[in-house]
């Protein structure tokens, strides 16, 4: 009896730390397929909903051209109460998202939404918690000189320098940097796109 091919696996993101995540849970997607939408939040739009809403909006973009696939797509919020912050781009951008998350708690709202290939959808809206330490004016100019804010929500980038500005992080680590994995791994196999022993096997 000839067993069926599984599915391919789409990742709907162009980020090289997704793609790093997921392989560091021994996944390799057949392809990466970024959705590029405009990600302007909405008027009134809470952090936790734009974060699924674009995630969502990812995954419809990119299931519609790869038919009979699984396909990832995952969004990232980083905000101060119901304040958004954006990716920053600009170093003042950058120096102002500094300034906000500075000696307090945010939030980091990360959606996920995992198409299966007979079109159903699964989907999380994990959130994290992370305190900064009060940042001196030398600490914040050293970090805008690493450059690590570009491009980045919230202008920080928690696997690099930015780690030793952080006093506390309650949640998903792996969220913050771009990718929920325990919630990631499971929606997998609940989709039965992979079994549970792949996730912890050395042979992938």
């Amino acid at each position: 009896m000839t067993v069926p091919a599984p599915s391919p696996l789409v990742l709907a993101s162009a980020s090289p730390r997704r793609l790093d995540l997921l392989r560091q849970i021994g996944i390799e997607p057949a392809g990466i397929d970024p959705a590029d939408l405009d990600e302007t939040p909405h008027r009134d739009e809470l952090p936790s909903q734009h974060a699924a809403r674009l995630a969502a909006e990812k995954a419809d973009a990119v299931a519609s051209r790869h038919a009979g696939s699984f396909v990832l797509a995952a969004d990232t919020v980083v905000a101060c109460g119901r304040r958004i912050l954006p990716k920053a781009e600009t170093e003042a951008q950058a120096r102002t998202c500094l300034k906000l998350l500075s000696g307090r708690r945010h939030r980091v709202y990360g959606g996920v939404v995992l198409v299966l290939p007979d079109g159903r959808r699964l989907d999380r809206t994990v959130q994290t918690a992370v305190t900064f330490k009060v940042l001196s004016h030398e600490e914040t100019e050293g970090y805008i000189a690493s450059g690590e804010w570009l491009g980045k929500a919230g202008g920080y980038a928690i696997q690099g320098r930015a780690a030793a500005l952080i006093r506390w992080i309650g949640g998903s680590y792996s969220n913050v940097v771009g990718l929920p994995l325990f919630e990631v791994s499971n929606m997998l196999y609940g989709a039965g796109f992979v079994s549970s022993a792949r996730f912890i096997s050395a042979d992938g």
